[in-house]
């Protein structure tokens, strides 16, 4: 009795531990996709009006369970140097509000997010593999950051203490435009 007294709140300390850290991992791991497709997007997209719309909804559905599209708090999308590094003043979208996009035909998107800042507008993106002139010397290269807080879903803070509110993580990807000849 005396050693699993000893012995239980150490097994579910590391139990609980690697059930958070499964969840938690999954959030980056759905995070990363989506963001890896969102700039897929976005890149071929170009400088159509609307590309914004597609990029978010496609956010929107590649975040899957357990992880919750409701947690990220912001998307950034921007122009990106070699390195994937921010060039710039990007646009943002914070979650809650809403964006409408129409499309030709009678589509129309609905977004979840709310634009907060304008930097990268569609129209200022190139995709002319020539350049746009000004500092636009050939095609862009697009990136999207996703913000996520992922909180807690186990009771491992009640064993360990720690924050309370949970972990906030963003994970970004950068790709080349797609060109116009």
């Amino acid at each position: 009795m005396v050693e699993f007294s000893i012995v239980i709140p150490l097994f579910l300390t590391v139990a609980l531990a690697l059930i958070e850290f499964s969840f938690a991992f999954h959030a980056v791991l759905a995070v990363n996709f989506a963001s890896r497709t969102a700039a897929l997007l976005a890149a071929e997209g170009g400088n159509e009006i609307g590309t914004d719309c597609i990029v978010l909804r496609s956010i929107e559905t590649n975040i899957t369970a357990p992880a919750d599209p409701a947690r990220i708090t912001q998307v950034e999308i921007y122009q990106a140097d070699k390195n994937g590094d921010m060039i710039g003043a990007a646009t943002i979208y914070t979650r809650g509000g809403s964006t409408t996009c129409d499309y030709g035909g009678g589509t129309t998107i609905t977004v979840p997010y709310a634009l907060m800042a304008d930097g990268y507008t569609e129209a200022d993106r190139c995709n002319i593999l020539a350049g746009c002139g000004g500092t636009h010397t050939s095609l862009d290269l697009v990136g999207v950051m996703i913000t996520y807080h992922h909180a807690w879903i186990t009771p491992l803070r009640s064993f360990v203490g720690g924050n309370p509110g949970g972990l906030t993580f963003d994970r970004s990807n950068a790709t080349r435009m797609e060109p116009v000849l």
